[in-house]
């Protein structure tokens, strides 16, 4: 039976998003809330725990995650940004988009997209999720809750993601009721960024 935590969505209780870093760290899988819907979140480091992400979504071998971090800081540890692409991730973070960046060895291999070796980061407009980085000090290894047919649509209501997920995660974390539309995917790893999936950030900036 998973923990369920309501909290506050423009000022997060410390000690609720304290208690959520820790179950993070003990290898716990969480749902948190974005400023895209609801995601799945594990740390970066923990293959079991990203095992169950996967068997949860029933993803397919090879699904892109996503590095979810705090600020833009990070960016340089996991992957190679160019200044044109660094310009454009800062002037449009935090914000709904993932970035498509070519990873660097830092990244554990099995992260990896393809043979391309990419890795999709974004920092997110939401408070809950920049309290949880700050506190847990590294990104979030997340992909969108969607469940098994209904791929398009991210998961916005916590009271149903409970009702299907509560043996199967650590922690639900009720940050209010949000958006259904996924992400805008941008792949920046040239200097023509490119859009790989139109969703609920502007395109406009990318054109």
């Amino acid at each position: 039976m998973s923990q369920f935590f309501y909290i506050h969505p423009e000022n997060p209780q410390a000690r609720l998003i304290n208690q959520a870093v820790e179950i993070l760290r003990k290898g716990g899988v969480i749902v948190y809330p974005t400023d895209s819907g609801y995601a799945l979140g594990c740390m970066l480091g923990d293959k079991h725990a990203m095992d169950r992400i996967i068997a949860i979504r029933k993803l397919p071998e090879g699904h892109n995650f996503t590095l979810v971090c705090r600020d833009l800081s990070e960016l340089s540890n996991y992957a190679t940004v160019s200044n044109i692409a660094y310009r454009l991730i800062k002037n449009n973070t935090p914000g709904r988009y993932t970035f498509i960046l070519t990873a660097t060895k830092e990244l554990p291999r099995r992260l990896m997209t393809s043979k391309r070796k990419t890795i999709g980061l974004r920092v997110p407009d939401n408070q809950i999720a920049l309290d949880l980085l700050t506190v847990l000090g590294e990104p979030i290894l997340s992909c969108s809750l969607m469940l098994p047919g209904e791929e398009h649509l991210t998961q916005s209501n916590p009271e149903e993601i409970r009702e299907h997920l509560e043996h199967k995660v650590d922690l639900i974390i009720h940050g209010g009721y949000l958006g259904q539309e996924p992400t805008t995917v941008v792949d920046l790893t040239e200097d023509t960024p490119v859009i790989l999936r139109e969703g609920s950030g502007s395109t406009e900036p990318f054109i």
